[in-house]
């Protein structure tokens, strides 16, 4: 478990919440009767038929890849500067632009730290109003934050695709880009505790408060009030109405998971859930495959990543796409050959990434899906 707490490295709050859910489910599981129960044989658990087996040691090693601020748990790799740029415009910079500025969607990565901070450890302009913005190494304390991070979610369109040599090149590009190395290194898994002495904002994370030490003089000092308590105390929420459709028609945009689609957050809220859909068996034939095979392949080829039905999401919406070319002599072949090799300026700034991986049929199957419904 202090293992896992540093996936959430980033704020104290959100690692102590993890290491109190965690204590509360060992207490939870441990029998009232024993402080230090033994370890318990695979033979002696007990087995419910047809419910789970015991993971072997190869799917717990599979999962078993969080990486602490001490660095216990990081592999051994290594990757240099170069390699990390070369990774980094194919995959990253469509999201995080060419030198970590981000865009219009994410926060910068790179920026707001100097010299000074990196001596110090302490990054000055977090207490700065003139700073437009947090960037993330302005915030972030411990290299192995990052490294854990980019390995575990990064691409967001496809996660835990990067090799451990990919994340280290990766995050050796990003201190370059800060100044924290040189242009020329190359990160590894034992020079990365020198690098961690030059984090800007290494000191920057502190324990010594409430949330963290149960055993010192907590925060706020009150007096529980026992007189003329209620019998019942009913708990709920409201969303005003003004902030129903802060974010637009939750009905339109892309949620491709759970038992409900968004809401409709332009009509009032609904007096109750309509009952969950219950999936039924369908004979396919050849008018269903035609229906569902371009919804399906869209999806497996992550496009639902950045283009949503409706609405624009990192890239423009479907409809805005079919709009757009709607009766254009030689659309769909365009399409195709912008799909497969990237590029950015129709749409905006943000560069769509090439897809080699996606095969010409496959392309044609779903740009003609696209502009045309069928």
């Amino acid at each position: 478990m202090s293992k896992l707490a540093n996936v959430f490295c980033f704020s104290p709050f959100r690692r102590t919440q993890l290491l109190l859910v965690g204590a509360l489910i060992v207490f939870i599981g441990m029998p009232s009767h024993a402080q230090n129960p033994p370890p318990l044989a695979a033979s002696s658990l007990p087995h419910y038929q047809g419910i789970g087996r015991i993971a072997t040691p190869a799917e717990v090693n599979a999962w078993d890849i969080d990486v602490r601020p001490d660095f216990v748990g990081l592999p051994k790799g290594s990757g240099s500067v170069a390699q990390g740029q070369a990774l980094w415009d194919t995959k990253c910079a469509s999201c995080h632009g060419t030198f970590g500025e981000s865009n219009e969607i994410f926060t910068p990565i790179v920026g707001g730290t100097t010299l000074a901070d990196m001596k110090s450890g302490r990054v000055v302009a977090l207490n700065d109003n003139k700073q437009p913005q947090r960037t993330t190494l302005m915030k972030v304390s411990t290299l192995s934050s990052l490294w854990d991070y980019i390995y575990r979610a990064m691409p967001w369109n496809a996660p835990r695709s990067l090799s451990s040599d990919d994340t280290f090149a990766l995050l050796a590009y990003i201190l370059s880009l800060a100044e924290i190395v040189p242009d020329n290194f190359v990160l590894n898994n034992v020079n990365i505790f020198e690098v961690q002495q030059k984090m800007p904002n290494r000191n920057g994370m502190t324990l010594n408060h409430g949330l963290w030490d149960v055993a010192g003089k907590p925060d706020i000092q009150a007096k529980a009030c026992m007189n003329n308590c209620v019998a019942f105390v009913q708990i709920g929420s409201s969303l005003p109405d003004y902030a129903r459709n802060a974010h637009g028609n939750l009905a339109e945009q892309n949620r491709e998971y759970g038992p409900y689609r968004g809401v409709n957050t332009t009509q009032p809220p609904l007096a109750q859930l309509p009952p969950q859909r219950v999936a039924l068996p369908i004979a396919v034939s050849p008018p269903m495959a035609k229906v569902s095979g371009p919804k399906l392949l869209f999806k497996d080829s992550n496009c639902s990543a950045c283009h949503a039905d409706h609405s624009k999401l990192v890239g423009p919406s479907i409809t805005d796409v079919a709009t757009k070319y709607r009766g254009q002599s030689g659309a769909e072949a365009k399409l195709v050959t912008k799909v497969k090799l990237g590029g950015s300026g129709v749409w905006g700034s943000i560069p769509m990434p090439p897809h080699p991986e996606i095969s010409s049929m496959d392309l044609q199957v779903l740009v003609h899906w696209m502009l045309t419904g069928e």
